[in-house]
């Protein structure tokens, strides 16, 4: 059974820095294309960045460009996200996905969220 374990979150000054963790366990498969999410209270939740498995090609959201970095670990079932430069408004619960697409527009496994809080 595939699972996704994240950590990392935590709560921080604005301005500050936060590094999420996100394992993909219970597989034989070594490689997946990963990627993070967020949801605010009473927002939906929205795409913050993703890493695929070939080539490591990466995607932002506009929200989070040049603030926060998504990589890899030596093996391509960790993914971290590097979040710089913290805003209030990236306050919300962090969510990994995973999925052995390349570039996936659906994920099929989402691990149980990592809650970050950026105070001003």
């Amino acid at each position: 059974q595939v699972q996704l374990v994240e950590s990392g979150g935590g709560s921080v000054q604005a301005g500050g820095s936060v590094r999420l963790s996100c394992e993909v366990s219970g597989s034989t498969f070594r490689s997946w294309s990963m990627g993070w999410f967020r949801q605010a209270p009473g927002k939906e939740r929205e795409f913050v960045a993703s890493i695929s498995w070939n080539y490591d090609k990466t995607r932002y959201a506009d929200s989070v460009k040049d603030r926060f970095t998504i990589s890899r670990g030596n093996a391509k079932n960790v993914a971290y996200l590097q979040m710089n430069g913290l805003i209030p408004e990236d306050t919300a619960a962090y969510y990994c996905a995973a999925d052995l697409k390349l570039e996936p527009d659906v994920y099929d496994y989402w691990g149980q969220g990592t809650q970050v809080t950026v105070s001003s």
